[in-house]
């Protein structure tokens, strides 16, 4: 069953922030740890954005992060985790080495340039001063749809969105994800309004409509952004997490299962367009009884979570002047 906010921040240990312009429709969101949490990384699309990425591998020595942060601004968007990381230093967070403190803040970006935003910023993005302020925001109840790094993502055929979900396995183990939705494909079958995601479903959390029966003949169409000469506006970043003790290597097989949840919830994914990427964190507050058994059921609960997380995300947007798609609400709310 979903947690008590079915939100990723039902993992005990965690926090999320959201800083959001609406004139710009972009953003970014952080996921700040109460304490340093071990993470991994698996990077599967083709088109990847990305900040202190390396040092996640399991061979690297640092064995945890300060916070993990999601942005739009595509490369102008990393910036976020310099704001995200001066305003942790500020606040005496970070890996020690002598007397310093360097907070470590792996970063990841989506391509929301195109969306219909001003982004003429000049000499200056904005995204260092959004990261500041989405740490300072962060706290247990956050909103989903056209928030944080969701705020002006889209899809092939409808608005994307930050979404999150949760559950408690019978063991105990809590589990969730985020996402910001900005794929090259769809969340949804064919020219209806049922998500992909459908199978995974709890409690009507994204409209509750099932898969369509019969299966439309168009439903496994590649019907991507590429239709509409928006190459490269893409991306779905994502981060999932437990409460669960896992060394860094079990943190990467966690992100590589938790990528099932992707291609899951949409059609198609992890293409060359797509810089599709999930980081895995532990709090490390809940000890597995029996490891090898537990890390099956956590990666397929970390699946499911981002698979439902992606379609909340869509399912939640809401439309802004200019946006270049419709919302789901708009579409098929009715």
């Amino acid at each position: 069953m979903p947690g008590q906010r079915n939100l990723i921040t039902d993992v005990p240990g965690l926090r999320v922030g959201h800083a959001s312009n609406p004139d710009l429709k972009s953003g970014v969101t952080v996921l700040f740890p109460d304490e340093s949490a071990v993470a991994s990384v698996a990077i599967h699309g083709g088109a990847p954005g990305t900040r202190e990425i390396a040092l996640l591998e399991p061979e690297q020595t640092v064995e945890k992060v300060d916070a993990i942060v999601l942005a739009g601004g595509s490369a102008f968007g990393l910036d976020a985790g310099a704001g995200v990381q001066g305003r942790l230093a500020e606040l005496g967070h970070g890996y020690a080495v002598g007397p310093v403190r360097v907070p470590i803040v792996p970063t990841a970006i989506l391509f929301d340039l195109l969306n219909g935003g001003n982004k003429g910023w000049g000499s200056h993005a904005p995204y260092r001063d959004l990261g500041r302020a989405a740490l300072d925001d962060a706290r247990h109840d956050f909103q989903l749809g056209s928030f944080g790094a969701g705020t002006g993502a889209t899809t092939a055929n409808l608005k994307g969105g930050l979404g999150s979900a949760s559950v408690v396995l019978d063991n105990g183990i809590t589990v969730g994800a985020i996402v910001g939705v900005n794929a090259l494909g769809r969340a949804t079958i064919g020219d209806t309004g049922h998500f992909w995601a459908a199978p995974f479903e709890q409690n009507g959390e994204f409209g509750g409509l099932g898969l369509p029966h019969p299966l439309p003949a168009n439903a496994v169409d590649v019907k991507t952004k590429l239709d509409a000469l928006k190459a490269g506006a893409n991306t779905t970043i994502a981060a999932v997490a437990t409460d669960a003790i896992l060394t860094k290597s079990e943190a990467k097989r966690l992100a590589v299962m938790a990528h099932d949840g992707l291609a899951r919830a949409l059609w198609p994914a992890h293409t060359p367009l797509d810089g599709d990427l999930v980081f895995a964190l532990s709090t490390g507050q809940r000890r597995m009884d029996r490891a090898l058994e537990d890390m099956v059921q956590i990666g397929a609960a970390a699946a499911s979570c981002l698979a439902r997380a992606i379609a909340r995300g869509i399912y939640h947007a809401r439309a802004a002047e200019g946006d270049p798609v419709p919302t789901w609400s708009a579409k098929f709310g009715k």
